[in-house]
């Protein structure tokens, strides 16, 4: 099937450049905001996904799907830490497991207003398993036993009071900042300090958590079904991997409706756009498609032609949309993670996922706003239109 050349829709987008870039525009608004709605998915995916290890194991109250939802006894947790036999030993015959406290506390953040942020009591067997991704960026490791804690950088200027040197109040009773941390994942949205003093001055009898070293070669799922059945210490045991991404759905379904329900709105705006564009096309060259015709196309061959406009006229704004939305990549954000109700500092994340994602919608709006024009060409009876001069 002989179809017109791709020069000559080239060249009728360009000749009539207002309505073209009116629909480019139109098309890349809606995708770079759709866009951007998955870069903030992504990147909050990818911090908690790359803080994940699998040779860590954490265990939780059953039932329970978060650590702010767990509490074991004490001696519970010096059960799983003594007597558990898929967890490692350090060089001294220590095992390499430890409790540690997870509460969600009120904070004034440096521009006004409050948000919850994570604290969490640890022990020198946490800092040890947290190395070496754990890296010290200013000042010091806390002295157990001493009112100090750690900050994670990302609190650093969002939060007020977590700067180093500064006091930081938790239910009355002061504790200084003695060092700024790195950590990849969610744990930089977090003040660390000692478990002991953290859980007396919080009022908390009981250990959120328990973390351990997985002995090399370790089946999680036998000692997955093995503690669910346990008389002693019932707990749920997954990897640290398998916690951080349960802790992203919550909020990936609420971000994925969201970009649906724009997708939805904003696409049908965008598809009336094109639809009136390529409407006005139609009708302007109603000669040029009455010489098509008695030239030998076919009315599928124009159909063809008319649709590949539309279908341009989608990747161009796709690529508009892909440019509008590629200075958010790296920008830092904070929102609230919906399985903690925390707030949690990350950065947009544009992924190659997300460009060509931008850039696929917009050529099926393209191709979905051509569809009526496309028909109206190809169905058009050449002596009318050779009339309409």
């Amino acid at each position: 099937m002989r179809s017109p050349p791709l020069i000559y829709n080239l060249y009728s987008l360009l000749v009539r450049w207002p309505s073209t870039l009116l629909t480019t525009a139109s098309i890349g608004a809606t995708v770079a905001v759709i866009a951007g709605v998955m870069a903030l998915q992504q990147g909050f995916s990818a911090l908690y996904e790359t803080g994940g290890r699998p040779d860590i194991l954490v265990f939780l109250r059953p039932g329970a799907t978060s650590e702010g939802e767990s509490a074991f006894p004490k001696e519970q947790v010096r059960i799983l830490t003594m007597e558990t036999p898929e967890v490692g030993f350090d060089e001294r015959g220590w095992p390499m497991a430890g409790g540690e406290l997870y509460l969600a506390v009120r904070r004034v953040k440096e521009g006004g207003g409050e948000t919850n942020v994570p604290i969490r009591g640890v022990t020198p067997a946490s800092l040890a398993l947290a190395s070496p991704k754990l890296a010290f960026l200013e000042g010091r490791a806390f002295t157990p036993g001493r009112d100090e804690v750690v900050v994670g950088r990302s609190l650093v200027g969002r939060i007020q009071h977590c700067r180093l040197g500064d006091t930081i109040t938790i239910n009355t009773t002061p504790f200084h900042v003695v060092g700024i941390f790195g950590y990849d994942g969610p744990f930089q949205s977090e003040i660390w300090g000692d478990l002991e003093r953290l859980g007396q001055v919080l009022k908390r009898e009981t250990i959120s958590r328990v973390i351990g070293r997985a002995r090399p070669g370790c089946d999680v799922a036998a000692l997955r079904k093995r503690l669910e059945s346990d008389k002693r210490v019932p707990s749920k045991v997954m990897t640290e991997r398998e916690y951080l991404q349960s802790q992203t759905r919550a909020l990936s379904v609420t971000l994925w409706i969201l970009g649906m329900f724009l997708a939805v709105v904003m696409g049908t705006g965008a598809v009336f756009t094109g639809t009136n564009t390529m409407l006005a096309m139609v009708a302007a060259r109603t000669h040029e498609i009455g010489v098509l015709v008695t030239l030998g196309f076919r009315p599928a061959a124009v159909f063809f032609s008319f649709m590949m406009e539309s279908i341009l006229l989608g990747l161009a704004g796709g690529v508009l949309g892909c440019f509008i939305v590629w200075p958010l990549h790296g920008v830092r954000t904070g929102t609230t993670n919906f399985q903690t109700f925390t707030e949690v500092a990350f950065a947009f994340k544009v992924t190659p996922q997300v460009l060509a994602t931008a850039v696929g919608l917009a050529t099926i709006l393209g191709l979905i706003g051509g569809l009526l024009p496309a028909w109206r060409a190809a169905t058009a009876k050449p002596i009318e239109v050779l009339r309409r001069v």
